[in-house]
């Protein structure tokens, strides 16, 4: 767990809003781990029939306890990605995502709740974000699905990194709505290209 770093959201049509959050890593020391966690994992992968020289990667999402309004920006930094969260139980949102296709950065608004128990494990299930094509209005098409292999996995990992909680229960929770569309913002700074180049800012 990083120490609380005050972050903004970008987008030509987001409001622009500063808060400050707690930054989480994927994989968290045990040492900062307490009685529970919640676990999933990140994928993107790109849905239309154009795409950038770059493939795409979830960058990081955030979460919002839903109560206290804390935010934890949790770092993903790749196209496949396991994560485990040492959040206190209670109601959470997943609110934002920030997808990267080398130098390029989008990021999309989201809405989907989830609680988490006192159970030692809360699988979250994995979280696909369907990045459309290069084009003006570009979409992300995001689902959240439980999947048995993939939860014995995260069982498995939650176990071999964190053994004080390998006797507790799992409990599987996908955030609703599970399926959802929204919008793909550009985040400026673009790359070092002239003006003339930057015709459609998607």
């Amino acid at each position: 767990m990083r120490g609380g770093t005050c972050s903004f959201g970008f987008g030509a049509l987001i409001v622009l809003l500063q808060s400050c959050t707690t930054e989480l890593e994927t994989i968290p020391a045990a040492v900062t781990v307490g009685s529970n966690v919640a676990v999933g994992r990140a994928i993107a992968l790109l849905i239309g029939e154009r795409r950038r020289i770059y493939e795409p990667a979830v960058r990081s999402f955030e979460i919002q306890n839903r109560h206290t309004k804390e935010r934890y920006t949790v770092h993903v930094e790749s196209e496949d990605q396991r994560f485990i969260l040492p959040i206190a139980p209670g109601d959470y949102e997943l609110i934002r995502v920030q997808i990267n296709e080398g130098p390029f950065l989008s990021i999309a608004q989201l809405g989907s709740t989830f609680s988490v128990g006192h159970d030692a494990v809360t699988y979250l299930g994995t979280w696909r974000f369907g990045v459309d094509s290069p084009k003006y209005g570009r979409m992300l098409s995001v689902s959240m699905v439980s999947d048995e292999e993939d939860r014995a996995d995260a069982a498995e990992a939650v176990k071999l990194q964190y053994p004080s909680l390998d006797d507790g229960e799992l409990t599987t929770v996908l955030p609703a709505p599970a399926e959802l569309q929204t919008r793909l913002y550009e985040v400026m700074p673009y790359p070092r290209y002239s003006r003339y180049f930057r015709r459609h800012w998607w």
